[in-house]
């Protein structure tokens, strides 16, 4: 079985678990300090700060922007719940723009009209939430400029583009954005094994992120509302959660790390050969920007005609291709349906789902590999 995605471990990440378990710290000690300051340099950003996973990184980069009830976040339909769900964790709502017919991402003229729409009806809209789907980066300038035209705040959910590039940066300098959402999760560009990471460059953020990451809690002599009755004590100022990352976990992230740029081009290479040997075929595969380097987490095509899609997958399955789909657009979800979106309101989202295939693309896939895949997907759609 070729599956769609799978994680890339070898004897020097072992190690450095190996290492954790053999040390003082098991959680909160110096592995989790360095793969933060590790990160933080590698995207650019002033501040990193890990946590439990994305979803967990998701819900305090809400919270610290002071989203609540009575607020909305709009994100694409097209990405995994976790994005949508964190506004409602919070109490407030979340909403939706159309994607892009060609990219699958966040579309900037989509955005515009359904911020336009929100505010005509009361929504008071306040959170941007693109979503970098497959490890293409969104429009960020272009997004930048309609958030900041509205003063909205803006959070990149990057969980599918960690590695990637846009406009000479690295995706989570957060030059447009005010904060970075990043997963580890096994099938993602490199792992934790699971995990989260969340990067800003405002230092007030910073602090609000890191007390909500670990209860609200604070022992910073420098932050304390009372005077310390002594080394013992500790505050909690505010209503946080146990989100901690453990040094075991961010071990690998370093161990990963170091090997993240072979990740990509790897992921580039295979990519490319995908393109090349699908260009005659019936389908659309995710435009690209010249202005970005995706991260290429996933290798998403649109069939031409739909009515094909669910025999196409079976086959690909039955021959051993482990092929996916990414993703059912939240709107349709049932739990969504409840609260009153329905079919129809993101055509373009709802038009690249009936066509949606997920083909293999993972560092160690081998060329022997994708050419049982790519013979495969020419037999079936040639």
């Amino acid at each position: 079985m070729i599956p769609y995605a799978r994680q890339d471990i070898d004897a020097a990440d072992i190690a450095a678990v190996t290492a954790v378990l053999q040390s003082d710290w098991l959680t909160q000690g110096p592995a989790v300090e360095r793969f933060e300051r590790e990160m933080a340099a590698y995207c650019g950003a002033k501040y990193a700060l890990s946590v439990s996973s994305a979803t967990a990184a998701l819900h305090i980069a809400v919270l610290a922007a002071g989203f609540g009830p009575g607020d909305t976040l709009v994100t694409s339909p097209n990405t995994f719940v976790a994005s949508a769900n964190c506004a409602l964790y919070a109490g407030g709502a979340a909403d939706f723009a159309d994607t892009d017919a060609h990219t699958f991402n966040l579309s900037p003229q989509a955005l515009k009209a359904r911020l336009e729409y929100l505010d005509a009806r009361g929504k008071r809209p306040k959170i941007v939430m693109p979503v970098h789907f497959g490890g293409e980066p969104c429009e960020m300038e272009a997004i930048g400029v309609i958030a900041k035209a509205r003063g909205l705040f803006v959070i990149e959910d990057a969980s599918h583009a960690v590695g990637g590039s846009y406009q000479g940066g690295k995706v989570g300098n957060c030059v447009h954005s005010d904060i970075t959402v990043m997963s580890f999760h096994p099938v993602k560009i490199i792992t934790t094994a699971e995990g989260g990471l969340l990067l800003t460059n405002n230092p007030e953020l910073y602090e609000k992120l890191k007390m909500l990451r670990s209860h609200g809690i604070t022992r910073e002599a420098g932050r304390l509302e009372r005077s310390a009755e002594g080394p013992w004590y500790y505050e909690q100022q505010m209503l946080g959660f146990n989100y901690r990352m453990t040094d075991l976990h961010a071990a690998l992230g370093s161990s990963q790390l170091s090997r993240i740029d072979a990740f990509v081009r790897r992921r580039a290479e295979l990519v490319a050969r995908y393109d090349t040997a699908f260009g005659d075929l019936p389908l659309q595969y995710q435009r690209r920007s010249v202005q970005s380097q995706s991260a290429n987490h996933l290798y998403v095509v649109k069939l031409d005609d739909p009515g094909r899609r669910r025999a196409v997958f079976d086959a690909l399955r039955a021959r051993g291709v482990y092929a996916n789909v990414h993703y059912i657009p939240v709107h349709l979800q049932p739990y969504y349906a409840r609260l009153g979106f329905k079919a129809g309101d993101f055509p373009n989202a709802e038009a690249y789902y009936a066509g949606a295939l997920t083909i293999p693309l993972y560092p160690r896939m081998t060329d022997a590999e994708q050419e049982t895949v790519i013979t495969a997907m020419r037999e079936l759609l040639a």
